[in-house]
């Protein structure tokens, strides 16, 4: 027999697929009627236009029929002002310790921060941040990537993420693409439109990014750095202290030269580095020859600098692995190597790595 208390505890297995929090919890469910095996009820979405209305649909009614319902009628409406000022004021609490310093920067907090920067740019140091935030979330964990690259951000673009974040008031609900959790500036700039901003307007939004964004439980959360030793560097070292960075650098002998620089910034602000990554290493043909197109050694020479390990050596992708995303199938070559470095990783606790 169906009643409002069996239909309600049913839908607390629904979640908002942004907020990541039972419909029932958010008290989105109201007004249910029961007639035999016929329910109906008003779904109240967090805002006009909800990007995920279809998806909370479909769970709602497959949950309902999975009860016992032989049909089910949903009449939507969205929150109040006053609704969305509450829900933003509670999601805010979570996120926010009561001296305004986000929680996930509480050394207890469980989230694991990694830094991935270069000396230059153009050495596929975002591409390196993708393949790694995926293979994590491919591994089970929860990820998030902070496109930290105000000036020359492209996380959006490189993984054809056309949607924008949801805006509760000033939160913002991020992106989920290859089920990973996006933020970054290249939501808000409009039409590829530069930013022109100096030192302290930089270190705002990186701490908006911070506060005002609704992460959830991350177990990750990864920051695509600007190439170089700039204010953003200079800031995300001083907001973080316990993150770790990895370095990402080609095989050049140049490239590498550059690349010390950012790794003795991050010794410098003890921040620990997990290893060198050397991107564009090589291209294997097909009778499985390896041509280094742009030379050898300068991943092992950095990492020697740096007193550090060249922990993945990724080549160059073969054509039929361009698929015009930046995200490798696991089963890919390439992919491989970003799943082999994720486990290295969840599984490093204490242990140093050891190259690959």
């Amino acid at each position: 027999m169906l009643t409002n208390e069996n239909i309600l505890n049913a839908l607390k297995e629904v979640n908002d697929p942004e907020l990541h929090k039972s419909v029932v919890e958010l008290n989105m469910v109201r007004n249910i009627q029961i007639e035999g095996t016929h329910i109906s009820l008003d779904v109240i979405l967090t805002i006009q236009g909800c990007p995920l209305k279809a998806k909370i649909q479909q769970d709602i009614e497959q949950a309902l029929k999975e009860l016992g319902a032989t049909s089910v009628s949903l009449t939507f409406g969205s929150m109040t002002d006053e609704e969305r000022r509450n829900l933003t004021a509670s999601l805010k609490n979570q996120n926010v310790t009561d001296q305004g310093m986000p929680k996930m920067l509480k050394p207890d907090s469980g989230v694991k921060f990694i830094a991935v920067t270069s000396g230059k740019g153009g050495v596929g140091k975002s591409t390196v941040t993708i393949n790694l935030a995926v293979a994590l979330a491919r591994l089970g964990k929860n990820v998030g990537i902070l496109d930290a690259d105000i000036y020359g951000f492209s996380i959006p673009a490189m993984m054809k993420i056309n949607q924008k974040p949801t805006m509760l008031d000033q939160t913002a609900i991020p992106v989920v693409s290859d089920g990973v959790k996006i933020m970054s500036m290249g939501f808000f700039a409009k039409d590829n439109q530069p930013v022109m901003w100096r030192g302290p307007m930089l270190n705002k939004w990186i701490r908006n990014f911070l506060v005002n964004t609704h992460w959830g439980n991350l177990d990750y959360l990864l920051l695509d750095l600007p190439p170089g030793t700039g204010d953003i560097a200079i800031d995300v070292a001083a907001m973080i202290p316990q993150a770790q960075e990895i370095i990402v650098t080609t095989p050049h002998n140049a490239a590498s030269h550059v690349a010390s620089r950012a790794g003795l910034m991050a010794q410098h602000t003890k921040h620990t580095i997990l290893g060198v990554i050397e991107n564009m290493a090589y291209f294997e043909n097909s009778d499985g020859e390896k041509h280094y197109l742009f030379g050898q050694g300068g991943a092992e020479q950095l990492a020697d600098e740096l007193d550090a390990n060249v922990i993945a050596q990724v080549p160059f992708a073969h054509p039929e692995e361009n698929t015009g995303s930046s995200v490798y199938d696991e089963d890919s070559i390439i992919g491989e190597i970003f799943t082999h470095l994720a486990e290295d990783i969840i599984h490093q606790k204490d242990i140093e790595f050891s190259a690959l």
